[in-house]
């Protein structure tokens, strides 16, 4: 008998992939853990488009005038600000998250590019400090392993209120992943799950957060920049709050941000994409007349030279790319594939990071998968793909006439969707319409 194909149409509401969910989750009574970041279709930078010069603009030639690309984070209360070469920075993933030899690779690439890496949840390994010119230090909800002279070795200190791919919700390390190291460093049991808090013990507000930046500058005799990072939601009042509590830089994270393991749901249904973002952290400084003297960083979801230019053109004084470093040293590559499918999965869909079952070695505190990561040929890795983000960054400078990166303006930009227009403040490409904002 032929089958009828009206009978084989999928449905939209349920899709092959959400009966599957729905019948794995009938069957194990939990909900889903995995890592990496949103897997969903979002609006990004991908939908604006730089308006290069021509006759109305003058362009810059790339072998002879140069575009600067330096950028100095901290001005505002820090006696040491951060200087860096590039305005491309590491975000913070922690040691058990990713394995000692990623760390020191990340640390080393950094600083052969002069720019910063970040140490991520439970504290500083001395690896990582030793390979990182510029540390930034975090502390999260859970303070695991917090040390203050660890805050004072550091060069920037980092608050994190919330994360992108899981704000409002606490950090996950499962058990299989806290080694001997990773549990002493946490003051934890070795092979226990770890969940952190989803908001810090000591404040409950703006006002506790003001006494929290104040005690970490007299403890670093007020040295360090203090950053303040919120996972993307709601954004011009977190930004404005946190300016208002004494932040040197605002580090917004959008919600294609990655993680090394929260609940599926979380990924995919809370936040904000980093394009609608950066223009409501823009705003708040700019109505605080803030801008650029607080500094913005924004990270999630950030690819490609074109990603940090458009970011940097909104308004943003540098980005954080936490899981394209992540690619760059070997994440997702096609390498030991019998562990891929192991694992279930193949490469360019691998989000395993939180069953410690990395087959390239990045995310894993395995110490015979460790190996398949070599610190020096992913440092190199990494700072290759460091150098192409700034050279492609710098070539769309030029190509709208600007001797620096931070001379990019939204002006220089147009949007190819009605939704990127409305979420960037852009007009729509031929057209000077912003929806929501103008007449058509």
């Amino acid at each position: 008998m032929s089958v009828d194909p009206r009978n084989l149409r999928d449905s939209y509401t349920y899709s092959p992939d959400v009966i599957g969910e729905i019948q794995r989750a009938a069957k194990e009574g939990i909900y889903s853990i995995r890592g990496a970041g949103a897997k969903r279709r979002l609006p990004t930078f991908d939908d604006l488009v730089f308006l290069g010069a021509s006759v109305s603009r003058y362009p810059l030639e790339g072998y002879r005038e140069k575009c600067a690309t330096d950028v100095v984070l901290g001005t505002r209360f820090a006696k040491k600000p951060v200087h860096l070469k590039i305005p491309i920075t590491i975000a913070g993933m922690s040691f058990g998250a990713l394995g000692v030899n990623a760390k020191q690779a990340l640390g080393m690439a950094a600083s052969q590019m002069g720019t910063s890496t970040t140490t991520g949840d439970g504290g500083m390994v001395e690896e990582e400090r030793q390979a990182s010119k510029t540390l930034v230090y975090q502390i999260l909800p859970s303070r695991y392993g917090v040390n203050p002279d660890h805050l004072r070795r550091s060069d920037a200190v980092e608050v994190v209120i919330g994360q992108g791919a899981k704000p409002g919700g606490g950090g996950m390390l499962l058990g299989q992943k806290i080694t001997k190291r990773v549990a002493g460093m946490r003051t934890l049991p070795e092979g226990i799950d770890q969940r952190s808090a989803s908001r810090h013990p000591d404040w409950t507000g703006p006002d506790d957060l003001e006494i929290k930046i104040n005690e970490l500058r007299e403890l670093t005799d007020w040295e360090k920049p203090i950053y303040v990072k919120v996972g993307a939601t709601r954004t011009y009042y977190d930004t404005a709050l946190a300016v208002k509590a004494g932040a040197d830089v605002v580090v917004v994270d959008g919600m294609q941000g990655g993680t090394g393991a929260t609940q599926d749901v979380f990924i995919e249904n809370v936040g904000i994409p980093t394009l609608a973002a950066v223009r409501l952290a823009v705003k708040a400084l700019q109505e605080l007349d803030m801008h650029r003297k607080v500094q913005l960083i924004v990270s999630g979801g950030i690819r490609s030279g074109a990603d940090v230019a458009k970011a940097i053109a909104m308004g943003a004084d540098a980005v954080s790319i936490g899981m394209a470093s992540l690619i760059a040293l070997n994440c997702n590559a096609p390498l030991y594939l019998e562990d891929y499918e192991k694992l279930g999965t193949a490469p360019g869909f691998c989000h395993h990071c939180n069953t410690g079952r990395c087959p390239v070695g990045v995310t894993t505190q395995d110490p015979e998968l460790e190996k398949r990561l070599d610190p020096e040929q992913g440092a190199r890795r990494v700072r290759n793909y460091l150098s192409t983000l700034v050279m492609e960054a710098q070539t769309l400078a030029r190509a709208c006439g600007k001797s620096h990166i931070h001379n990019l303006e939204p002006e220089d930009m147009v949007a190819l969707t009605i939704e990127a227009a409305a979420m960037a403040g852009i007009p729509l490409a031929g057209t000077d319409w912003i929806p929501g904002r103008n007449p058509l």
